[in-house]
């Protein structure tokens, strides 16, 4: 699941400050698009334990060629597969199950006040979501700006 050898050969940053576990009890749950800013900016290494989730990545990095480019990848407890969010990218998920876990090992603490979102739907990005709205969303990820 993690090997800071691997994972810095790979050129990827591998000092683990928190890991988080998100449950979901509901299918069509859908979490982010969250990022932190400054000096908390982090990058995150994520997977499912349980159940299946579709995991998105969002370039958010204003200087970078690929700014507003996103990918998406089916994390599942059955294809154990991970996806690593580098710093400057946002991230988001939708569940596709019922009963989900999704395992995430961060470079940095979360602090609230850093913490940046963005819409799910900002057209500016299109994602394709894999599942039909309603979507299960809280209110606070209701309320993310558009780019």
């Amino acid at each position: 699941m993690f090997c800071k050898n691997q994972l810095s050969a790979a050129g990827m940053r591998a000092d683990i400050a928190q890991i988080n576990l998100s449950t979901n009890l509901k299918k069509a749950t859908l979490r982010g698009l969250h990022s932190q800013a400054g000096d908390a900016a982090e990058d995150k290494l994520v997977t499912c334990l349980a159940g299946a989730v579709y995991d998105v990545c969002v370039d958010i990095r204003e200087d970078s060629p690929a700014y507003g480019q996103w990918v998406g990848v089916i994390l599942s407890a059955e294809n154990n597969m991970g996806l690593y969010v580098p710093k400057g990218c946002a991230h988001g998920y939708l569940s596709l199950t019922d009963d989900t876990a999704v395992l995430y090992f961060t470079t940095q603490f979360y602090i609230p006040n850093t913490e940046v979102g963005y819409r799910y739907d900002d057209p500016k990005f299109g994602i394709k979501w894999p599942l039909d709205e309603p979507y299960i969303i809280s209110d606070k990820d209701k309320k993310w700006r558009f780019v």
